[in-house]
């Protein structure tokens, strides 16, 4: 698995874990990397994809809100809400991920993690704002 991808996989599942506990975030994302033997960068990487999601959550939270209009967000499955969160952070602030990367490494998420209709979702949200991503150089938020 490449270094990235193994981030956000541990990304992912500390997001997930911080959403359903009360576990603090510290402690959560030192055991999902102990777990999965994640090395300094890739660490770092993924404390960046948490802290970022959790500091922009309620940004994030109302661009899913406007691109997915039939889907109330309390209503988005916990792990398809965070692989979007983590997306939109990675395109629309941390801006060093290209658009296809990003959309096709939370895409390949949601084969992992989700449920049959979750890599169609996920991709369907985030193919409707790449257009906009694109044309406005990731400054949506």
């Amino acid at each position: 698995m490449k270094s990235r991808t193994l981030a956000r996989v541990v990304a992912l599942q500390t997001l997930y874990e911080l959403d359903l506990t009360n576990h603090s975030l510290g402690i959560t994302l030192e055991d999902r990397a102990m777990e999965n033997d994640l090395e300094e960068n890739q660490y770092e990487f993924a404390m960046a994809l948490v802290r970022g999601v959790r500091e922009n959550s309620q940004k994030l939270d109302e661009l899913i809100t406007a691109h997915a209009p039939e889907w109330p967000l309390d209503q988005i499955a916990v792990v398809d809400r965070n692989i979007l969160r983590m997306a939109l952070w990675e395109l629309a602030i941390y801006k060093k991920t290209p658009l296809k990367v990003g959309i096709n490494e939370a895409v390949e998420l949601a084969k992992s993690f989700g449920t049959d209709s979750s890599p169609r979702f996920v991709n369907g949200v985030l193919g409707s704002l790449a257009g906009i991503l694109d044309k406005t150089a990731g400054k949506l938020i």
